[in-house]
């Protein structure tokens, strides 16, 4: 089924309704036109439809493939990471950052990492915020699942997470939704880059207590870190900031539970503490 988009609401949403466009003209189907990028068919459609993101290899491969456009995709693309969307300005560095990295270690200990979020979780917890309007809440949940779209792409990052036990427990929205959202987590960490480990409570003091965290890293220049606080994230480039940060990651990481066992955990509470 075809969805109906105002191409003028955003640059993303100009980005998939002249890729459809020029699809459609060339006469192309969506299956076809990722077989000529690497990418799904479905990805295609995604992007199509303004659910996903299109990452700056999906812009540089339709611009491939669409020479005579002279560069098209990647200059919306430009326009669309310049003009950040729905996301605040002190994130926008890091979106950029995060999307160039080919390795993410990410620390939480109170919420599911936006990566990994359902939109139902990400709509009940950005419902929850003090300065969120509610004409603006689709966006910012558009804007959070668009982020994942770098897990979709042919080379994505590699993605370490490591949990606190007590984000499998905390409730946000719902039973359904933090059912739902478990077993989503589960099914991510399937995947061949996406670890997900869990930091039992009974560990007790550790690491990582002074607040959640990611280290970016990157094939061609140095590591980065976001740190998150009470008022807003910080991104940091000092190198012995981010080195303390990609220490404590591994202390941590030594601390949780394998993969295994931590999917089998958060299994578990789905089915024994979120199903009705």
């Amino acid at each position: 089924m075809t969805r109906n988009l105002d191409a003028s609401r955003n640059p993303l949403a100009f980005f998939g309704a002249e890729l459809r466009r020029v699809r459609m003209a060339a006469g192309m189907s969506q299956e076809q036109l990722g077989q000529r990028i690497n990418f799904s068919g479905d990805m295609v459609g995604k992007v199509e439809t303004c659910e996903r993101v299109p990452t700056p290899a999906f812009a540089a491969a339709c611009d491939e493939v669409f020479a005579h456009l002279d560069g098209l995709f990647m200059r919306i693309l430009d326009l669309a990471r310049r003009s950040g969307g729905a996301s605040p300005q002190w994130f926008r560095d890091w979106l950029g950052a995060e999307q160039e990295a080919t390795s993410l270690r990410a620390w939480e200990l109170a919420l599911v990492p936006g990566l990994l979020q359902t939109a139902d979780y990400a709509q009940a917890l950005l419902a929850a915020g003090p300065d969120t309007m509610e004409d603006e809440l689709d966006d910012l949940v558009s804007a959070r699942i668009e982020r994942q779209a770098i897990l979709d792409q042919r080379r994505p990052p590699e993605l370490w997470v490591v949990l606190d036990e007590a984000v499998l427990h905390r409730l946000v929205g719902s039973q359904k939704i933090m059912h739902d959202q478990l077993q989503h987590l589960a099914e991510m960490s399937c995947r061949q880059n996406i670890s997900v480990q869990v930091l039992p409570a009974g560990t007790g003091a550790h690491a990582g207590l002074n607040g959640a965290f990611v280290v970016a890293g990157f094939d061609a220049a140095p590591s980065i870190l976001y740190l998150e606080t009470a008022v807003e994230g910080q991104t940091i480039e000092r190198p012995a900031q981010v080195r303390k940060a990609a220490l404590a990651f591994d202390r941590l990481r030594a601390e949780a539970l394998p993969r295994g066992a931590s999917r089998e955990l958060i299994r578990k509470v789905a089915e024994e503490r979120w199903t009705e």
